[in-house]
């Protein structure tokens, strides 16, 4: 296994880190955009272990969007501003902490704990789903916009809950960039659900509980194929907090796979 100043570049007996690296290595991508930073941003896989097989969140976008129409994704989307500023029930577990403070510039926790908040926000935002816990009083935070909610229902967001399970950066001159962090929670984490946020005239069009290997066959985005597929694979590990992290990136036009985590 050959080290990186980041990371560990992983090779792996059963080749699942090549096989993986392979086929979003292989997607064909126009490039013809002026290239651009990548945006901090953070998804949402929310985990239903209630059935005989475990299912997963996922959203049909509406075909109007100029971004992945009609794409099956998990609820996710960029950092904003009070997403720093919301309290929230519990912390980071200490190994997803640093994992997400690894291989970025000016590193800090807080920027990792905004990460989190952000799946929770955007996933309230798309689905209607509220993650989090009922709390006898209210601490000072920000309440306007979609957090204002949380406060309206006496809920805080549960940071104790996230599990952090992949990053991935969108290859250079692409139409937008990101750099997204993949987080799972389970869906007893959900607090409250609220109706009329999934229709014809919302960012996604319909919601589907689906097993993993039905989830597959739905028309995705390629990162969205690998992130199901690395979610299977910690499943298999036990899913601790303190697994290493799968991070994806391009160098020289081929994806690369590291490891995040403690040292």
């Amino acid at each position: 296994m050959r080290q990186s100043r980041a990371g560990q570049e992983t090779r792996v007996s059963d080749g699942h880190a090549e096989r993986l690296t392979e086929y979003v290595s292989s997607v064909a991508r126009e490039r013809r955009w002026p290239n651009q930073r990548p945006r901090d941003a953070a998804t949402l896989i929310v985990i239903d272990r209630g059935g005989a097989a475990p299912k997963v969140l996922m959203g049909k976008r509406h075909h109007g969007h100029k971004f992945m129409p009609g794409k099956f994704v998990f609820p996710g989307g960029r950092i904003e501003a009070d997403d720093r500023r919301m309290p929230a029930e519990g912390a980071l577990p200490p190994p997803v902490e640093a994992a997400l403070i690894a291989r970025t510039v000016r590193p800090s926790p807080s920027r990792g704990r905004a990460l989190a908040l952000t799946a929770i926000r955007e996933t309230y935002e798309e689905t209607g789903l509220m993650i989090g816990r009922r709390a006898e009083s209210m601490p000072a935070g920000p309440r306007a916009g979609s957090w204002a909610s949380f406060f309206e229902r006496g809920i805080l967001p549960d940071l104790g809950a996230v599990h952090f399970i992949g990053r991935a950066i969108t290859p250079p001159r692409r139409p937008k960039r990101f750099d997204t962090r993949f987080f799972a929670i389970d869906r007893e984490a959900i607090a409250l659900e609220e109706p009329g946020f999934v229709g014809p005239d919302k960012e996604l069009v319909e919601l589907l509980w689906v097993e993993v290997e039905e989830a597959m066959k739905l028309d995705l985005p390629p990162i969205t194929v690998v992130m199901l597929q690395e979610l299977e694979r910690r499943a298999e590990e036990g899913f601790g907090h303190e697994l290493p992290v799968p991070f994806y990136y391009e160098r020289q036009k081929r994806f690369v796979r590291e490891l995040l985590g403690p040292a």
